[in-house]
């Protein structure tokens, strides 16, 4: 066959240059076909070497298709620690971000939400920190869960307070009523009925909590100044001093009656751990709860820990109830589980290369492609190829989308070319060419506007 070069391996050498510097060649001329006389040059033919050295084995002879030993190659797959990294970043930044996730919502949370205003309680919304002032101030503080013991402990030289988070039933309230001492009411609003704890005091309406100035004669709370409250506002009977106001109503009133004083806030925030420390609110809670020098405190009842499910007669756990033998089949099952994907588990060595029976090279390939497309008379296929090619490398150097229909492409390429769109469309769009040279021509004509819009 014309214009065929040296098959590789069968021991032939080309008679061609041997500098095999040979220049890429453009679009069309793969399509052409070589001379007969002239073999085809092998652009990657090795220059000529030194000889070999006595004694030591020849190199293979070029296009022999004789493979590296792996021996000799060097190569391994084995993993490096760039390898590992690359392959487990991914799992690493998720695993990442799950854990910042949990550590940043443990925090927010703060894990236990406490017992809002429990002096045994030290979160965010219990009241341990005033308590504990009380104390240091000689006020003895009771706490205590229900009206029973709050009754043994009362006195004509008490302070009983209650709380709004304390679930009272009509019973429980009478056994207060009827309690000696002073009563400071805190946190309550229209859905708590207190009955006749605080006789003529009724909720108005909600006031928003905020730092509030007294403006009342109240000596406790003149001399604490501002405080954080609001919560509830009230309707205050004759003679009762008003703090705090909300929109001219009272979130704080405080009257004596039947030999008492009463004392209601609409919110108990300023006696809250959070919320001490700020205005004037920790001289309001002493001033107001350390008035007496027994502080009987009430809060809700503490909530017992829950037990395990039972089932059965005997009450027995869930855990109880599952066979022994179930434990032993899921750690076998385990560790099957683990075996089989050892077993399965892509196994990382060195290379193995692999004796290929022959060597192409690429520009074989063009070429050979050239050649059946001559044989089949393909040219509009041949010229379709070129057109296509050259499209797809002419559209993102002129901006356009890869979508972009042909008057946009048209009118694109004759604006940066300066030539005539109808030659363009002709030379982009036109038919197939009716010979071979009319192929080469087209080819020769692709590779020039592609060099003026490149240039341009």
């Amino acid at each position: 066959m014309s214009g065929t070069g040296p098959v590789p391996g069968d021991g032939r050498t080309d008679e061609g240059p041997a500098s095999g510097d040979t220049p890429p060649a453009s679009p069309g001329t793969a399509l052409a076909s070589p001379s007969p006389d002239a073999p085809a040059p092998h652009a990657d033919a090795p220059a000529p070497g030194p000889a070999p050295a006595p004694g030591s084995a020849p190199a293979p002879a070029p296009g022999s298709g004789s493979a590296p030993d792996p021996a000799q190659a060097g190569t391994s797959v084995s993993p490096t620690a760039r390898g590992i990294w690359r392959g487990w970043r991914a799992a690493l930044v998720v695993a990442a971000i799950v854990v910042a996730a949990a550590l940043v919502g443990a925090l927010l949370t703060g894990g236990d939400q406490g017992r809002s205003l429990d002096p045994a309680d030290s979160t965010l919304t219990g009241s341990r920190a005033l308590a504990e002032l009380l104390r240091d101030a000689g006020v003895r503080v009771e706490r205590v869960t229900d009206p029973a013991a709050a009754g043994a402990l009362a006195s004509d030289d008490s302070l009983l307070l209650v709380t709004g988070s304390v679930p009272l039933d009509s019973e429980e309230l009478r056994q207060l009523e009827q309690l000696p001492g002073d009563r400071l009411l805190v946190g309550f609003d229209a859905s708590w009925a207190w009955g006749d704890l605080a006789p003529g005091v009724r909720v108005e309406e909600q006031a928003r909590p905020r730092s509030r100035e007294p403006d009342c004669p109240l000596p406790a709370a003149a001399k604490a100044g501002s405080a954080y409250i609001g919560g509830s506002s009230f309707a205050a009977p004759a003679g009762a001093a008003r703090c705090y106001l909300a929109d001219d109503a009272p979130t704080l009133v405080s009257y004596r009656q039947g030999g008492r004083t009463i004392t209601v806030t609409g919110s108990g925030e300023f006696m809250t751990n959070m919320r001490l420390a700020e205005d004037g609110n920790a001289a309001l809670a002493m001033n107001l709860a350390g008035a007496r020098p027994t502080l009987i405190w009430l809060v809700a009842p503490d909530v017992p820990e829950e037990s395990p499910a039972t089932a059965g007669p005997q009450g027995r756990s869930l855990e109880e109830l599952i066979p022994a033998g179930v434990t032993w089949a899921l750690v076998q099952l385990a560790v099957a589980v683990v075996v089989v994907a050892l077993w399965r588990g892509r196994r990382l060595g060195p290379v193995v290369a692999e004796r290929l029976p022959v060597v192409v090279r690429a520009a074989e390939t063009v070429e050979g492609r050239g050649r059946l497309y001559r044989a089949r008379r393909a040219r509009g296929q041949a010229a379709a190829a070129l057109r296509a090619a050259v499209l797809n490398r002419l559209i993102p150097r002129l901006g356009l989308p890869v979508d972009a229909g042909r008057d946009a492409v048209i009118s694109a390429v004759a604006a940066r070319t300066g030539q005539d769109a109808h030659g363009v469309a002709a030379l982009l769009y036109g038919p197939p060419p009716a010979d071979d040279p009319g192929l080469v021509a087209l080819a020769a004509y692709l590779d020039t506007l592609e060099r003026q819009v490149k240039d341009s």
